[in-house]
């Protein structure tokens, strides 16, 4: 890794992790009118090749449990429809749009087909378009699946499914760059707080340098647990593994393949061209060393393979074209985001713990944390209850529908 030099010795807001977090986060306060500071974002690798965001199954859904991650969603998918608009009109930005596949959800046995009727209620109020499904009308609508285990199935055919968050993620740095916001690729290897230990005081660099800030951001993805032990504090964050492969089918589907999310755990959708992309992981999930990207190739054989070709027997005759090892950002204590301050150093605002959705999620949290760093509250959606204190005060959040 190169490392640069940043070009002033303190900033307003230092981002720590500069992947799709942070990248929100410094093109939200880059477009918020009332911010006027300056922004430092640090990251360790400017390609990005071993990050979550590189790993990504881009697509997003509104199918979850509780309403404010159904609206999370809402604005993400507004903003990728619209991106161009919200970018100020700049004609280089792209035109995007969804391919709305939906997520299909099986519910194998009936406590988990209750737990869908009480997530589609929720998800119905807040204004999605979420259906519930007999077997029989699964088979209807698609006749390549094997539903002779299934008692329920829930989709989603409106803004639900794949989204080009690569060309997104482009753009928020881009613009962020041109309108100011300083990007460096170097790492963070340290912090001081200062004397009353309120705050963190600086940030020092793997380059020698040492950085005074205002705020400081911990975007860092599965690293997140790293980040925070350089201000002495703890969050409940680990990189756990996910596989993905993408094969191509002797015999393609005659229609798209929704995000089917089998009760087994293991996912597959639709990639276009013959071509499918599904993932999964081990029984055990440990965490993993934060360079552990290994493959484990039993599990194709073993695990994978096995369960696709028994949910769509067309699947029986395929070959995989590329494999890859990524990690989750998991937080271990309630599978949620975890925001804004610590409950101790006030100006440490936490971007972490997305547990695989982090990607759908981005948008609503990088416009959040720059509203927090900004006005000191959330201004749009109202976040709070993601903030750090519930994990200080043991009150999670349970959500359902984790893949």
């Amino acid at each position: 890794m190169s490392n640069q030099s940043p070009t002033q010795q303190s900033y307003d807001v230092v981002i720590i992790g500069g992947a799709i977090m942070g990248a929100s986060t410094a093109w939200f306060l880059s477009d918020n009118k009332d911010f006027n500071g300056s922004v430092l974002v640090i990251e360790r690798d400017m390609t990005l090749t071993a990050c979550s965001t590189a790993h990504t199954n881009s697509c997003m859904r509104q199918q979850f449990s509780t309403e404010l991650n159904v609206r999370i969603s809402q604005f993400a998918a507004d903003f990728v429809k619209n991106i161009r608009s919200y970018m100020g009109g700049d004609e280089r930005v792209p035109e995007l749009g969804i391919r709305s596949f939906g997520y299909m959800y099986f519910a194998d046995n009936d406590g988990f087909a209750d737990v869908l009727r009480e997530s589609q209620q929720v998800q119905l109020a807040a204004g999605a378009a979420t259906q519930l499904m007999t077997p029989e009308q699964v088979k209807r609508a698609y006749p390549f699946y094997n539903v002779d285990d299934i008692v329920l199935g829930s989709i989603n055919l409106v803004d639900e499914g794949y989204w080009d968050g690569a060309a997104v993620n482009d753009w928020w740095r881009r613009q962020s760059r041109e309108r100011g916001v300083e990007w460096v690729q170097n790492e963070a290897v340290a912090m001081t707080r200062n004397s009353a230990g309120t705050k963190v005081e600086s940030v020092t660099l793997a380059s020698g340098e040492v950085i005074a800030c205002g705020q400081v951001v911990n975007a860092s993805g599965p690293r997140a647990a790293r980040t925070a032990k350089m201000a002495g504090i703890d969050v409940p964050v680990e990189p756990r593994k996910r596989y993905s492969w993408i094969f191509k089918a002797e015999q393609p589907l005659d229609r798209d393949l929704p995000l089917t999310i089998d009760p087994s755990g293991v996912h597959v959708r639709e990639n276009g061209g013959g071509t499918y992309q599904c993932g999964g992981h081990s029984d055990v999930d440990p965490a993993v060393d934060y360079d552990d990207f290994a493959m484990d190739h039993s599990m194709w054989e073993n695990h994978i393979w096995p369960i696709l070709a028994t949910r769509i027997p067309q699947f029986e005759a395929i070959k995989v074209q590329s494999e890859w090892g990524g990690h989750y950002a998991m937080n271990t204590f309630d599978h949620n985001a975890i925001m804004g301050p610590h409950t101790e150093l006030s100006n440490f605002i936490f971007l972490n713990g997305f547990s695989g959705h982090g990607l759908q999620q981005s948008p609503a949290m990088g416009r959040g944390t720059a509203e927090w760093l900004t006005h000191g509250e959330y201004r749009m959606l109202d976040m709070t209850p993601f903030n750090y204190e519930r994990i200080a005060a043991d009150r999670p959040i349970i959500e359902k529908a984790i893949i």
